[in-house]
């Protein structure tokens, strides 16, 4: 059935699971934005139906889902099931992990402090052997490596902390989209690809308070020293992300 331009509907499906409907809680105003990552078939603004991956609602409204009404039921979180590609940065939770649980409701969910390589990717229920050798595989092409964190910056909504160099994180993504090309960073929502440690996400000025303090710390502490020797991949089939496996980067001889 043919729709209005710029109208949505969720009526597909995928894998042959119905979508679920959005949450009450999810605001008007975000609605398009969550559409566009739902496993359904979703009518844009050119009135064509594309299919998108399964949704990262639960990656990126945490705070929003079950703030009303009674929390999402098992088989809602496992409908709304992803996965995704990081690196753990535990040299950062001294100087981020107090901001972190201010003013990034993933802490709550058991994201630790980590950069990420890839999200989202597939519902942990179809990661088998072989996808995690191809995985692996992919990875190989990087080798591990040293990095800093000493530079603030900002997306609208988001304060992070910047990686130095960025491009072995770049790499890393871009081997893994060349291996499974359906699952783009972040949906294709963005161009290009900014490695970044989140500090604070939601909230304009409360990442502008993150901004100011974690500027402060640096000054104060000096830059994060970090080395990134492996990649692990989470999962949130039950509500919270949980580590299902890490991938070891070859070792650099010396």
């Amino acid at each position: 059935m043919e729709r209005a331009p710029g109208s949505i509907s969720n009526t597909g499906d995928v894998g042959g699971r119905p979508c679920p409907e959005l949450p009450p809680c999810i605001a008007a105003s975000e609605k398009r934005t969550v559409a566009r990552f739902l496993g359904a078939y979703w009518k844009l603004n050119d009135g064509i139906a594309v299919p998108q991956p399964l949704s990262w609602l639960r990656w990126r409204f945490p705070a929003r889902c079950g703030r009303f009404g009674k929390p999402p039921t098992v088989e809602y979180h496992r409908a709304m099931a992803i996965s995704a590609f990081a690196v753990k940065v535990p040299s950062a939770e001294p100087l981020v992990a107090d901001l972190r649980q201010r003013f990034d409701a993933t802490t709550k969910l058991g994201v630790p402090a980590h950069i990420t390589v890839l999200v989202p990717f597939m519902d942990a229920q179809h990661i088998t052997p072989a996808v995690l050798d191809r995985a692996q595989h992919a990875l190989n092409r990087v080798a591990a490596f040293s990095f800093s964190l000493d530079r603030v910056a900002r997306f609208p909504e988001t304060a992070y902390l910047a990686p130095e160099p960025p491009e072995p994180f770049i790499a890393m993504t871009k081997a893994l989209v060349d291996a499974f090309p359906n699952f783009q960073p972040y949906g294709g929502e963005h161009e290009g690809v900014i490695p970044h440690l989140t500090v604070a996400h939601g909230n304009p000025l409360e990442a502008d308070a993150a901004v100011a303090e974690l500027q402060g710390r640096l000054e104060a502490s000096g830059k994060i020293q970090a080395d990134c020797a492996s990649v692990m991949l989470i999962e949130n089939s039950t509500g919270r992300w949980e580590e299902m496996h890490v991938f070891h980067l070859k070792q650099v001889d010396t």
